[in-house]
């Protein structure tokens, strides 16, 4: 993989939008890649937090185990996500489980190189924590998500999520889920059970709020969705 592939996946990711292509030059060489096969772990839940990657191709899923070894899935990335968000500013331990859904092909930095050239580039580090500022909002909102409202609420919201991260526009003005979630995996997202959500899509389709295709895949009506949360 060539230093411009790197550079154009890098640069599509968040943390480093606000960065130019002279900031971004010494980013790239410290970048390297690898190849993951599906079912492998990238790390696990309490692994030293050494790299953190960055999806070129191929999926992957972040989740959580309790004490009784129940999963919680936190995430389903796709090309262009980073992971862990937190990575380079943290110490400590992998704060969950990596897993490739998909063959996989992955960007990584090492955080310790990274440290050492932001000591160098105060600058650049101002522009990083902002847009980190922006990611803890975001999950100050799942957080309230998750206090506020009751479970056919959250998952209406799982699902308007799902849409801004996954969705394409479809001919009628509906919002199709690209990526294909299990009733299991949807429950995980949200903490809760696939009895409840499937309940749940089943009531929502009735209302014709949501329908699903040939593949499984869902098409939401998120105008009419959002006005079911208020």
């Amino acid at each position: 993989m060539n230093t411009h592939t790197i550079q154009e996946l890098l640069q599509k990711v968040p943390l480093f939008k606000d960065l130019t292509d002279y900031e971004m030059e010494p980013i790239v060489e410290l970048a390297k890649h690898r190849m993951y096969r599906h079912g492998t772990h990238i790390f696990m839940q309490g692994d030293p937090l050494t790299n953190v990657y960055f999806i070129h191709q191929g999926k992957v899923k972040i989740y959580k185990t309790d004490i009784h070894g129940k999963e919680q899935i936190v995430n389903v990335l796709q090309p262009g996500d980073m992971f862990p968000h937190q990575g380079f500013f943290r110490q400590g331990d992998c704060p969950a489980h990596s897993e490739v859904l998909e063959d996989a092909i992955l960007i990584y930095i090492p955080i310790k190189n990274f440290e050492n050239f932001l000591i160098t580039h105060p600058e650049i580090c101002i522009k990083l924590f902002r847009v980190l500022g922006d990611k803890i909002m975001d999950l100050h909102n799942r957080l309230e998500e998750k206090i506020l409202h009751n479970t056919y609420e959250q998952i209406i919201m799982l699902l308007l999520r799902l849409a801004k991260d996954y969705g394409k526009e479809t001919k009628d003005e509906m919002i199709k889920i690209t990526t294909h979630f299990t009733n299991r995996e949807l429950a995980n997202m949200i903490g809760s059970s696939r009895e409840t959500v499937s309940r749940t899509l089943t009531q929502l389709k009735k209302q014709n709020l949501i329908v699903s295709d040939k593949s499984g895949s869902f098409i939401l009506d998120t105008d009419a969705l959002e006005e079911e949360l208020f």
